[in-house]
């Protein structure tokens, strides 16, 4: 049976430990229908000596998840596609993939601030971008990208844009997505030249931006020959995941803030313009590009990554809503830990860098799975309740409302 001839509409979730396609439809009285389509897992591994994300698993649970809307009765749709920001594929003359992107998480620049500040002290970079310094951000990962295959390299795309651009041999650059790269002059709203010599990339090397809500192109059906696929029109939506978050979230005025909870927790409020002032740059706080000419002004922390490497570790054998149940439920004062330290960006073992960083700080140890969640989940609090004091300071007045929004909003 067929579904209604109302529009549909499919949004393309992909997040840095899974994705979905989620199909929707607003009826003649303004009511919106939400249906998951389809789910995967998603997730680096270590390959060629780098831990690269598997852009053709993405690709393939893409098309797998259009079977099944076709199979639904979905035969004419608009898709949109977001992802994590700040990792990019590289596209040869021939529109080939010349390597699987390397995760941001990757140890290749584990020293590279040291080395980018000998070409430009990190405040001025700061100053002309706005954008907070993090040594995975995409300035730095091209800084010591391997040259050679930069000379290759006909189109630099994020993931996002390497989607679409998969899907409809149309390629842009996204500004949501593309602020984050922290190559973009805030002045200028373009790509900065100077930033762009120190780290040996050409302007037209990236294609040109577009703002979220652009029609991309149709799905080049062509491609795909021995699938059932929709006709499916793409749009170049706000493709940042976070980006997207903040325009669902139901804040008005601006005495509210966010926190959008996955991977990573980013804390902050919408704004109608940047603020990079010293003290921002100080706290390391960021102002990325957001819809309709808005600033997100946030900080990252490090968010439910810990908990899901913890998961990871213990062969799945509690589910999230398990572990967040018993860490509840432990009656166990946790040790302090800074979950915005980089030792716990991508250890081999959570569980043991976080065990071995309480006995280095002379802490207690937690031991059970319940008391290494409690010990995350205390300290992921205390972590928000500080940032959200010195979010207050550095906008100027009183934050009354917290809206908590995405997959990690289910632990509350």
């Amino acid at each position: 049976m067929k579904v209604s001839r109302l529009r549909t509409y499919i949004a393309i979730d992909i997040g840095a430990s899974s994705g979905r396609l989620m199909a929707s439809q607003v009826d003649p009285n303004g009511c919106i229908s939400l249906t998951e389509i389809h789910r995967f897992k998603n997730s680096f591994r270590s390959h060629e000596g780098k831990d690269r994300w598997d852009i053709r698993h993405l690709i393939r649970e893409i098309v797998t998840g259009l079977e099944k809307a076709k199979k639904k009765g979905i035969d004419h749709c608009y898709v949109g596609i977001d992802t994590w920001a700040v990792d990019y594929c590289l596209v040869g003359a021939e529109d080939q993939l010349l390597a699987d992107p390397i995760s941001y998480r990757d140890g290749r620049t584990a020293d590279v601030l040291e080395d980018f500040s000998q070409k430009m002290p990190l405040e001025k970079v700061y100053e002309k971008t706005g954008i907070q310094i993090q040594p995975f951000n995409t300035i730095f990962q091209l800084f010591v990208e391997e040259k050679e295959l930069l000379k290759r390299t006909k189109q630099i795309l994020l993931i996002p844009d390497y989607l679409g651009f998969y899907f409809t041999d149309k390629a842009v650059l996204e500004e949501t997505n593309a602020s984050t790269m922290q190559l973009l002059n805030v002045q200028t709203k373009q790509l900065d030249p100077e930033l762009l010599e120190i780290i040996g990339v050409r302007a037209e090397q990236f294609p040109s931006m577009a703002a979220a809500g652009t029609k991309l192109g149709k799905l080049n059906q062509a491609k795909f020959k021995g699938y059932d696929l929709p006709e499916a029109t793409f749009i170049t939506v706000a493709s940042h995941d976070t980006a997207s978050a903040v325009i669902g979230t139901p804040g008005i005025g601006d005495d509210w803030a966010y926190i959008s909870s996955g991977t990573w927790s980013l804390l902050g409020v919408e704004r109608p313009d940047f603020l990079a002032s010293p003290l921002a740059r100080q706290e390391n706080y960021t102002n990325e590009w957001g819809a309709f000419h808005t600033i997100r002004f946030l900080k990252n922390i490090m968010g439910m990554w810990l908990i899901q490497e913890v998961a990871r570790d213990l062969e799945y054998q509690y589910t999230f809503p398990e572990l967040a149940e018993m860490a509840s439920r432990e009656e166990y004062d946790p040790p302090f830990i800074n979950v915005n330290d980089p030792i716990f960006l991508n250890p081999k073992n959570m569980i043991a860098a976080i065990q071995d960083h309480c006995r280095e700080t002379k802490q207690k140890v937690p031991a059970t799975p319940a008391q290494i969640a409690r010990t995350i989940y205390v300290n992921l609090a205390l972590c928000y309740g500080i940032e959200l004091e010195k979010l207050e300071r550095l906008i100027g007045h009183k934050i009354i409302k917290l809206q908590i929004v995405g997959g990690g909003s289910n632990a509350i």
